[in-house]
């Protein structure tokens, strides 16, 4: 995120901690490493951010442990396994401990003498894992533990319920907006299975993830680049490899931020976005970097599939045939004048404006507001939009 000159790269703590007068919360549904969480901490108050009293932590996130990340890279690394391109950050291993009962939690952190008995469970598992995998070095299993006791520590202050303090907030009449961390075809459920995450990525996570009931949800807004990226392994069905995809890559900066792996870059995908907005139930779109395609001639728009000679515009469910699909493009034209630093809409170039309205014909989705740029200031809200009534 850019905010003037400065850039963050915010991993676990919500974008939100940037505005002064704003409180954010790490909801139940993420897992957290506290060493993670602790560098990201200091990041911001080195940057001068005040986060003072403005952070909670719920005290039923799951914690991830240095062992964690250690069986994900056994185990991605296995040669006869497919790799799906993790970030290597123990978040899968974690999860199948939460999803095993056999997770330890922030509300188990924070007592020592419980959290010595589940650790000391825990640490046995992986010991016997590692020596499955041929990995004979004792894990400095006893270090581990005093260094979680120690974080645990300066953790302690922000860890609370904070589903309670959440529901107590929105009965107060407090606006809150629910950020997700991952786009919808990496949800564990309706992604590309298996190259997802391993947790609920789509609009309902939002619920499960905080405990916040569905009933209090006003609106759901989608986030989408004018083009489409992956990091790591999965069906692409409009990747561009050759010099489209190198193009937008260059102009977009596409590199992924945890790994800096070049993303996989492609275009605008009509299918998986009327996917992505059924299973979640957009009543607006963000569409951003619209400037990264400023100059190009001519766009290209996956508007169709072709499978096994058949045109359909749905999403396969099956990884194999996913991997076989065949994107059915159309052309529209590009614009030759830069849409970079303009901030209203009537501004943009008339085939910018033409490329919105056909993604919005197209997916049946409401583009609400698009971005021309990194800042704040170059994202602009459409003057009537439902997005517009939703940000109030």
């Amino acid at each position: 995120m850019q905010v003037g000159p400065q850039k963050f790269v915010l991993k676990l703590i919500p974008s939100g901690v940037l505005h002064p007068h704003t409180r954010v919360v790490i909801g139940n549904g993420v897992v957290v490493d506290p060493q993670a969480l602790l560098d990201e901490l200091d990041m911001l108050e080195q940057a001068g951010i005040d986060i003072a009293g403005k952070i909670s932590i719920s005290s039923r996130a799951h914690v991830i442990f240095p062992f964690h990340r250690m069986v994900e890279k056994v185990s991605e690394n296995r040669v006869d396994r497919v790799a799906i391109g993790t970030t290597s950050r123990g978040i899968g291993p974690c999860y199948e401990d939460k999803v095993g009962r056999r997770g330890i939690r922030m509300a188990d952190l924070l007592n020592p003498d419980l959290f010595r008995t589940l650790y000391s469970f825990l640490s046995d598992d992986k010991q016997t894992i590692a020596r499955a995998f041929g990995i004979n070095d004792d894990i400095r299993f006893d270090e581990i533990l005093a260094d979680y006791l120690r974080m645990a520590e300066r953790i302690r202050p922000m860890v609370c319920d904070t589903a309670r303090l959440l529901n107590d907030e929105m009965a107060r009449g407090k606006r809150v907006l629910f950020e997700g961390a991952q786009g919808t075809m990496l949800d564990i459920d309706h992604g590309t299975y298996p190259f997802v995450t391993s947790s609920s990525a789509a609009a309902g996570g939002a619920c499960t993830g905080t405990g916040v009931p569905p009933t209090k949800i006003d609106g759901v807004i989608g986030v989408s680049k004018a083009y489409i990226t992956r990091v790591g392994g999965g069906p692409f069905p409009s990747e561009d490899t050759g010099p489209g995809g190198d193009r937008i890559r260059e102009a977009g900066l596409e590199y992924g931020s945890v790994t800096g792996r070049p993303r996989r870059c492609g275009w605008f995908d009509v299918p998986l976005l009327r996917y992505t907005a059924m299973v979640n139930g957009f009543d607006s779109l963000i569409v951003t970097k619209l400037d990264v395609l400023d100059g190009l001639g001519e766009l290209k728009v996956c508007t169709s599939y072709r499978v096994h000679g058949e045109v359909t515009d749905e999403m396969p469910a099956a990884n194999l045939l996913l991997e076989q699909v065949e994107a059915v493009y159309e052309t529209v034209p590009g614009w030759d004048q830069p849409t970079s630093g303009i901030t209203r809409y009537q501004d943009l170039p008339q085939a910018t404006r033409d490329y919105v309205a056909f993604l919005e014909e197209r997916t049946g989705v409401e583009v609400g507001a698009v971005s021309t740029g990194p800042e704040r200031s170059e994202t602009i809200v459409r003057p009537g939009s439902k997005l517009e009534k939703l940000l109030g």
